[in-house]
C-alpha cells in the first residue's frame, strides 16, 4: 500500500490513514494497540504497519463498513495515542484487502512480494522469541456489539465478588488476555470523562483498576465498556472495586 499523501482529500473510503504515530513502540504492539482501539467502531478487516523508514510513524485500519471509518475519523482525530495526538484522514489508496473483495486487486511486483515476505517472516520470528506472542493475534480482536445487545458477561462466575461493592470511583477489570498492556486499557478508558489512570498488578495478570474522578464518571466508562472485547475469547467483566 503506497503512502497517503499531503494534499487534496481523499474521498470516505473504508480505510483510514493515521501518522503522528509513536516511531519507539514495536510494531507488534502498535498493530494490536491499534486494533483495540478502533474496533469499538466496527469490524476490522486489516490493520498495516511497516518498519520501513518511510512508513515509520504511520498505519491504516481497513474497516468493513465506511460507516466505521468515518465514525474512527470524527471521534480519534487528535487522540493521544502512546503521548502523540492522532493525525487521521481517509487512505487515498485502496488496501489490498478490499481491492481483492472488490475486484480491482492488482498483484505487486516481485521484488515488493520478496521483500514483505523477508519482513514478515523477521516480524514473526521477533513476536514470538521476544515478546513471547503469536502474531496472528492482532487479528483476533472482536468488536464491541452495541450496548443493548449486551449480555452481562456471567461466564466468568468465579470471578465474580460475593459481595459486590457499592458504586465508587474505581472500577475493577476482570478477564483481560494476559497481553493486555496499561496503555491499551488507558486508550479506552481514557475516551470517558475523569479518566486518572489505570493500574495493573504485575503478579495477578487478566485484572486491573482504573480510577476515575468520581462515581458518576466511572459508572458512565463501565457501562459503556461492559463486556467491551480485547480479543474475541475476552469480554471485560468491569465492577466497582472495593476500598
Amino acid at each position: 500500500m503506497a503512502e497517503a499523501t499531503t494534499g487534496g482529500e481523499a474521498p470516505a473510503n473504508m480505510t483510514i490513514y493515521i501518522n503522528n504515530l509513536n516511531e519507539k513502540i514495536k510494531l507488534e504492539e502498535l498493530k494490536k494497540s491499534l486494533h483495540a482501539v478502533f474496533s469499538q467502531f466496527g469490524k476490522i478487516m486489516e490493520v498495516l504497519a511497516f518498519k520501513t523508514l518511510k512508513h515509520k510513524g504511520q498505519a491504516w485500519v481497513v474497516f468493513e463498513e465506511v460507516s466505521s471509518a468515518t465514525n474512527a475519523l470524527r471521534q480519534m482525530q487528535g487522540f493521544p495515542f502512546y503521548d502523540k495526538p492522532m493525525r487521521i484522514q481517509y487512505a487515498k489508496t485502496k488496501s489490498d484487502v478490499i481491492a481483492k473483495a472488490d475486484g480491482t486487486f492488482v498483484p505487486r511486483e516481485r521484488r515488493k512480494r520478496h521483500e514483505e515476505k523477508g519482513k514478515k517472516k523477521k516480524e514473526q520470528h521477533d513476536a514470538q522469541a521476544g515478546m513471547g506472542l503469536n502474531p496472528a493475534y492482532a487479528g483476533a480482536y472482536g468488536a464491541a456489539p452495541p450496548l443493548s445487545q449486551l449480555p452481562y458477561p456471567g461466564g466468568v462466575k468465579s470471578m465474580v465478588p460475593e459481595a459486590p461493592a457499592p458504586p465508587n470511583n474505581i472500577l475493577f477489570v476482570q478477564n483481560l488476555p494476559h497481553e493486555t498492556t496499561p496503555m491499551m486499557l488507558q486508550m479506552l478508558f481514557y475516551q470517558y470523562p475523569g479518566f486518572k489512570e489505570v493500574r495493573m498488578v504485575e503478579t495477578k495478570p487478566g485484572i486491573a483498576f482504573v480510577e476515575y474522578g468520581d462515581e458518576i464518571q466511572s459508572t458512565a466508562a463501565m457501562q459503556a465498556l461492559q463486556g467491551f472485547k480485547i480479543t474475541q475469547q475476552n469480554p471485560m467483566l468491569i465492577t466497582y472495586a472495593k476500598k
